[in-house]
């Protein structure tokens, strides 16, 4: 009966979940199949807790497990990565007469492979007297996901029959290490292909910045599925090509909730927020069925960050607690970093403290979050905290920390995170560097500002140049102003802000000559009108 009602399941709710639990326990005479099933059912279908409470229940019923009731447990511990659990049952299979049996060795196999134990795995691999093509993948996809290469190679070359999921394990294996050509050669040998052989490759290309070969093959798939649209999407959206990326979505006949999720997320990483809630209005009113998930609302949250909205986070809040399930740490940091970009930091504290595990990117968003607050000394104890919990800053973490420097004007605090960057094995970006010269313009430590351009190891962009600039306007100083202002005349040729702010150097200087030859320049150029200086000389 039980076997019935899990084959005829459709969906695998909480209904189906207590009903099953109900008749297991109504049963007049218990047996191991209808538990056996019950268990294998929940396995597969990713309740792994589930199943592994039944098999500790069917043991204290006094029934001996089966086969595939001790391999559905195995396979449910591999992804839990609860080892004591797994070698639990390693142990009682040997008792309940299992250890020749290929479906729970194999399932050994997976669960030491899964947990990186990769020498016990090996050793049951090769106690198997019976190996299948089932074995040999998951003692390859061990070693693959060990990152040991050369030895997954060699597995691979011993299986005799090797199907469709062997081939696409080296493929994917070769891909996540950028060896594109070896990747290549065996997608072209392969005797035959699924959807997860071209994402496989397709993926490969995304993740080493080859876009064109990327879409090569994406354009010669003979069908496509739902990952093949979300990786070309994510793609284009790593490289900041939105228009192609939103060209792709437009021609999808069936959207589901992974491409919208792929999209919204394309526009709020790209720094087009108002896109992204217009696409995700558009979802909620057009496509009734399709439910947004935590990963929907992180983009969300996310994009509404950008433009300092704070309308959708209670909305959100409240939409989660309906449908009953606990907001992940993923959705808690976005909604944190838009509380606190917004201003409410005690909400964001709040939450911050809320968290399962708190990572690098909570941090950062926290200490960035202080410190466009003003709250320079929570930032910096942050990032101590940080530090002493063994968790590494990335560029994000220092980007935070230096703006909150520049707002409160502190230069020696802020060279002093500046230089420790190295100390974490991190190297300063063009907008690091570009955050240092604006603290050290504000501070009118000019000279020092454009002594740090000159050192940096990458060509400055105008922002750099820019925010000399401008400290120069703040300080009057021509000779530096008359250099920023050049490299900006170069680097964005059509911006009318810089001849501006050169023209108010040169007018508070009393330059009036120089002032003409901008003026003469500008009308030359054909430029928007300048605002923010005076032509003519006050008397």
């Amino acid at each position: 009966m039980v076997r019935q009602i899990l084959l005829s399941a459709r969906n695998n709710s909480r209904r189906i979940s207590q009903y099953v639990h109900s008749i297991l326990y109504h049963l007049p005479h218990p047996d191991s199949f209808s538990w056996g099933w019950a268990i294998r059912y929940f396995s597969q279908q990713g309740q792994f807790k589930e199943a592994l409470y039944l098999y500790v229940q069917m043991q204290r019923q006094g029934l001996c497990p089966s086969t595939f009731a001790v391999s559905s447990a195995l396979r449910a511990y591999a992804r839990t990565t609860y080892k004591m659990g797994g070698m639990s049952i390693h142990a009682e299979s040997y008792k309940y007469g299992f250890s020749n049996c290929v479906y729970v060795q194999t399932a050994l196999v997976d669960l030491y492979s899964k947990l990186g134990d990769m020498n016990t795995a090996q050793k049951v691999f090769d106690e198997l007297a019976d190996k299948n093509v089932v074995s040999w993948n998951s003692i390859l996809s061990g070693h693959l996901k060990s990152g040991n290469l050369l030895e997954a190679q060699r597995v691979f070359d011993q299986i005799s029959k090797k199907d469709v999921i062997s081939w696409n394990s080296m493929i994917s294996g070769y891909a996540k290490i950028g060896d594109m050509d070896r990747a290549c050669v065996l997608f072209q040998q392969m005797p035959e292909k699924n959807y997860s052989s071209w994402n496989a490759l397709i993926s490969g290309y995304v993740n080493c910045g080859d876009i064109k070969s990327a879409w090569r093959f994406f354009d010669a798939m003979p069908e496509r599925n739902s990952v093949s649209w979300i990786t070309m999407i994510a793609g284009y959206s790593k490289c900041g090509d939105v228009d192609s990326a939103s060209k792709l979505f437009d021609q999808i006949a069936k959207k589901d909730l992974l491409t919208f999720n792929a999209m919204i997320s394309c526009f709020a990483q790209n720094s087009q927020p108002r896109k992204a809630l217009w696409l995700f209005s558009e979802m909620l009113k057009a496509y009734a069925n399709i439910q947004p998930d935590q990963m929907t609302l992180a983009s969300v949250v996310s994009a509404c960050s950008q433009l300092g909205d704070l309308r959708f986070a209670s909305w959100i809040e409240s939409y989660v607690n309906d449908l009953g399930t606990e907001i992940d740490d993923q959705l808690v940091t976005a909604l944190l970093d838009l509380y606190a970009k917004c201003g409410s930091v005690d909400k964001a504290y709040e939450l911050f403290h809320g968290l399962n595990k708190k990572d690098v990117v909570a941090y950062s968003a926290m200490i960035s979050g202080c410190g466009i607050n003003g709250k320079i000394a929570d930032a910096i104890k942050l990032f101590d905290m940080m530090v002493d919990a063994q968790i590494h800053p990335n560029l994000a973490t220092f980007t935070g920390l230096l703006t909150a420097c520049n707002h409160a004007g502190l230069v020696e605090e802020g060279y002093r995170f500046f230089s420790s960057m190295e100390d974490h094995g991190l190297v300063p970006s063009i907008d690091h560097y570009a955050i240092m010269v604006d603290l050290l313009g504000r501070a009118g430590r000019l000279q020092d500002a454009y002594e740090l351009i000159k050192s940096m190891p990458m060509q400055p962009h105008s922002g750099v140049w820019g925010a000399l600039l401008l400290a120069c306007n703040v300080h009057n100083n021509v000779e530096l102003g008359e250099i920023a202002a050049q490299h900006c005349f170069i680097l964005e040729t059509n911006a009318t802000a810089y001849y501006s702010l050169l023209a108010n150097i040169y007018s508070s200087a009393g330059r009036w000559d120089d002032v003409g030859r901008l003026r003469k320049l500008w009308k030359e150029k054909k430029l928007a009108k300048l605002s923010g200086c005076s032509w003519t000389e006050s008397t």
